[in-house]
């Protein structure tokens, strides 16, 4: 599948750049001193548990960033449904190399399975009702970009990446501000001033926050916030299709559909990407 474009060049060398600083320091002495400059070998990624598949592509640019002299023979691509037993891919050069590059590769490959994984079920709970799932920013720190990148290849679709890239004015904004119409009116004007193209979403709690947030008709999305699935349904039909509507909060994997069939646009969740178990896979010799 076509990487996302948040996934660029620059991010992906900053990112395994950092991560092998962090694992390998001043070097992998169990390696260096077990197994010799001139050993060559060969090993592939065993799928021992079932999921879909994601983080190959990245495997692929870990080992070329570390060593660009290893073969990578890519098998099975993101986003494929695997099995145990399966062979993912099949990678040969420098032993050094594979054992050195083998944990970060796996760390990335099994966080991102797993996100892809329950990526999938979640889009499969609310098929049929035009409803897209996204994710949020409750994403592990410096893992972000692989994490979203996990949510699109399971079939789900990014939120904002960041804070600079749209305008979410949660409850907190809102409080501060003073109410939703003043924290609504005055990013409007800072984005004018600023001369920035940005959408504007707004956290609303109740029935009476999401009429206010209509009346300054200058929002394109209203969250439905922690509602009750009849608050979602009526919400829906007062806003129309003045604006779009997401629901979030609490929701989970049982109560997806049910959610979905309220009639919003969008359902965001956290959940898909910090509480996604990781997938069982191992890099194996061949023998």
């Amino acid at each position: 599948m076509k990487r996302p474009d948040y996934v660029t060049d620059e991010r992906l060398k900053h990112f395994i750049s950092e991560a092998f600083k962090e694992d390998v320091g001043e070097g992998d002495h169990s390696t260096l001193g077990s197994v010799d400059a001139d050993v060559k070998d060969s090993a592939q990624l065993l799928v021992k548990e079932e999921c879909v598949l994601a983080g190959v592509e990245l495997a692929g640019e870990i080992f070329k960033f570390f060593d660009p002299e290893l073969k990578f023979e890519v098998l099975i691509p993101d986003g494929t449904a695997v099995q145990p037993g399966d062979i993912a891919f099949k990678v040969s050069g420098s032993a050094r190399s594979l054992l050195t590059t083998e944990r970060l590769m796996l760390n990335c490959m099994q966080r991102m399975s797993g996100i892809a994984t329950m990526a999938l079920e979640a889009v499969k709970e609310v098929e049929g009702t035009g409803v897209r799932i996204l994710d949020t920013r409750k994403t592990t720190p410096n893992f972000r970009m692989c994490e979203k990148w996990a949510v699109a290849i399971g079939g789900a679709h990014n939120h904002r990446y960041g804070l600079y890239d749209m305008v979410m004015l949660k409850d907190n904004h809102n409080d501060y501000a003073g109410s939703i119409t003043k924290s609504v009116n005055s990013v409007k004007k800072y984005l004018d001033e600023n001369h920035k193209n940005l959408k504007i979403e707004v956290e609303t709690r109740n029935l009476d926050e999401v009429k206010e947030a209509l009346s300054t008709g200058l929002v394109d999305i209203i969250m439905l916030d922690n509602m009750t699935n009849d608050q979602m349904r009526e919400a829906v039909a007062l806003i129309g299709d003045r604006c779009e509507t997401e629901a979030s909060g609490g929701i989970t994997l049982e109560t997806l559909r049910g959610v979905a069939e309220t009639g919003v646009d969008f359902i965001s969740s956290g959940a898909i990407i910090h509480s996604a178990p990781n997938k069982d896979l191992s890099l194996k010799a061949i023998r």
